[in-house]
């Protein structure tokens, strides 16, 4: 019999999905996901970023192929769309240029009223001085990369359907134009009274950083408490601090801000690109095969359950710091 109960407790041990970690002096358990596969990261990567959409300048011929490419994948996991069609035409830019906006209705009765936006641009500056030839900035760190990471994430939650808060996932246009699309957006869903909790926004993750004490940095990391609740539902340091992000104030620079400003909530960026890990940014040889879709995976496969918790916190406890 203690054979029996002996061999039964290994049983249920390696059938956990969980690992201890040792957190200022504190043992805790962390559940771990393996959703997001690196074939799976490299097939909408290698699309994305490939010379037949031509660099994905906003209003083009090839920026609509990413579109309808997009809206199907929406349509395929069974995300409805928040507008009538899953485009939001902009209004602030001289060409036809469309967020394309998913929504997931929330599962708890008084939380689903509430928001949570995670984006990423999807476009990016199309053809461009020729290096060796190559005249198409492919974008495929900037940000084609983000835009797979929010597609990943779309398709757990669009299985799972246990989030309690209202979710829109939203692929931005015209960034590249000055943050177009997300400001057109931002104002018309605060025009529209939108209770937003917070906005979580994917860019240039393509490349992992040089250093091991931690996964991603967080833009506007000292304006909000984000970091560090994502740290502690992580049960991990995933998300750090690095000067650059203050240097080049990277938190007015990406498709957060203008939900920062229209809002006034925690609307925060991560990435890996930290101006050593990566040469190509705008330029042509910023291509898939230089693209790391094992690391990329990893960082979805760590933020799903960070996302997760963050969404279905029982009362808004991620808060700007006053």
């Amino acid at each position: 019999m203690k054979i029996f109960l002996f061999l039964a407790a290994l049983l249920v041990l390696s059938c956990k999905t969980t690992q201890v970690v040792n957190d200022t002096n504190e043992t805790r358990a962390v559940s771990t996901i393996n959703f997001s596969k690196p074939e799976n990261v490299a097939k909408t990567l290698s699309f994305l970023a490939s010379d037949a959409l031509e660099g994905r300048d906003s209003g083009s011929e090839g920026i609509e192929k990413a579109s309808v490419f997009l809206e199907k994948m929406l349509k395929e996991n069974g995300v409805k769309p928040y507008f009538k069609t899953y485009r939001d035409t902009l209004s602030n830019f001289s060409k036809t240029s469309y967020n394309i906006v998913g929504y997931m209705e929330g599962t708890d009765s008084k939380l689903k009223d509430e928001f949570v936006i995670i984006g990423a641009h999807y476009d990016h500056i199309g053809k461009i001085a020729a290096v060796n030839g190559d005249d198409i900035g492919n974008g495929a760190n900037d940000n084609a990369s983000g835009t797979t990471a929010v597609t990943e994430v779309m398709k757990y939650f669009a299985q799972k359907k246990n989030n309690k808060r209202s979710l829109l996932f939203v692929f931005f246009s015209a960034e590249e134009k000055g943050l177009l699309g997300s400001k057109h957006l931002a104002k018309k869903l605060k025009d529209q009274n939108m209770d937003l909790y917070f906005m979580f926004n994917f860019e240039m993750i393509g490349v992992k950083m040089n250093r091991d004490d931690m996964l991603l940095y967080l833009t506007g990391f000292g304006r909000s408490n984000m970091a560090q609740k994502m740290n502690d539902y992580a049960g991990e340091k995933l998300i750090g601090y690095i000067p650059v992000e203050t240097q080049y104030q990277l938190f007015r620079a990406s498709d957060n801000y203008p939900f920062f400003n229209e809002f006034e909530v925690p609307a925060q960026t991560v990435s890996t690109f930290d101006f050593e890990n990566f040469d190509f940014y705008h330029k042509p040889d910023d291509e898939f095969e230089l693209m790391d879709t094992v690391h990329m995976a990893n960082v979805v496969n760590k933020m799903i359950p960070v996302l997760e918790k963050m969404m279905n916190a029982s009362f808004k406890e991620i808060q700007l710091k006053k």
